[in-house]
């Protein structure tokens, strides 16, 4: 049974659709099949791997509205092994019509359940903030990974999404814990990095990642041109980062040996999927 993992922060440029994109990638790599769930109104892990949103005629809008099985809309990407649920601005209107409806915080969880036995890890990219949305994927997830920013205000706010968690653990998910914190846009040329890496290492303890993602004009770039970095430029600082942040998650979670990666040709993850799990 896979291993469900939301990636949350209600402060939106931590980079979390960058990593829920290139963690997924990455976990594909070492033959690992992968479901990565938009769960953001704004589409930006559905276009960064190069599907047209405006074009999408049903969305994880339609499954937590139950007008969708996951099954139904789940989308091949151009890597090999994972496949994507879409997401378009019809999700705006979720936060709403969610409010009134039986079962509203575990909308995703059912729909997912189902799609467990089908994938070794689900990646859910939620919303930059702590509304319906984000409650659904904390419901539906084992484990969160929260992304923090290098930045000044790097803690702020993120105690609140801690008691969001802990509240969403004591009450409606009592299996969810903290998968990991990573520091991301890192800029190692300032004190104020080195700063707030020990502040946001002070405050997790053993809960930070080891890997911190700098700041990469490629892991920029790649989103617009509907990529992964491992497909755009697998030799950037920014897809190396990635990669040893695949290997602490999975290194936390199974046995592990890098030659699993090193072994791999570049042509294996280029070619499209033409086919969907269980077909």
């Amino acid at each position: 049974m896979g291993k469900i993992i939301s990636i949350c922060n209600q402060k939106g440029g931590t980079g979390k659709t960058t990593t829920a994109i290139n963690l997924a990638t990455y976990l594909t790599v070492l033959d690992k099949k992968v479901l990565l769930v938009d769960l953001d109104p704004q589409a930006n892990a559905t276009s960064g791997l190069g599907i047209d949103k405006h074009k999408i005629e049903k969305s994880t809008y339609h499954v937590l509205l139950e007008e969708a099985e996951i099954e139904q809309i789940l989308q091949p990407t151009n890597v090999k092994n994972l496949y994507l649920v879409p997401s378009n601005l019809d999700l705006t209107g979720a936060e709403i019509e969610l409010v009134s409806l039986l079962g509203r915080e575990y909308r995703l969880k059912k729909a997912l359940f189902k799609e467990k036995d089908n994938f070794d890890f689900i990646v859910i990219d939620s919303p930059p903030s702590l509304g319906l949305l984000t409650i659904n994927a904390l419901c539906a997830a084992d484990s969160v990974l929260i992304p923090v920013q290098c930045e000044y205000y790097a803690l702020e706010g993120v105690s609140q999404l801690v008691n969001t968690i802990n509240l969403v653990k004591e009450n409606l998910n009592p299996q969810l814990n903290i998968e990991g914190v990573l520091l991301t846009m890192a800029d190692f040329r300032t004190n104020l990095t080195k700063e707030v890496i020990q502040e946001v290492r002070n405050y997790f303890k053993e809960k930070v990642y080891k890997t911190v993602i700098p700041r990469n004009i490629r892991l920029t770039e790649a989103p617009s041109f509907g990529k992964p970095i491992f497909l755009y430029d697998q030799h950037s600082i920014g897809a190396e980062k990635y990669q040893e942040l695949c290997y602490e998650v999975l290194g936390l979670n199974l046995p592990l040996s890098k030659s699993s990666v090193e072994k791999k040709e570049d042509r294996d993850f280029i070619e499209p999927i033409n086919e969907l799990p269980g077909e």
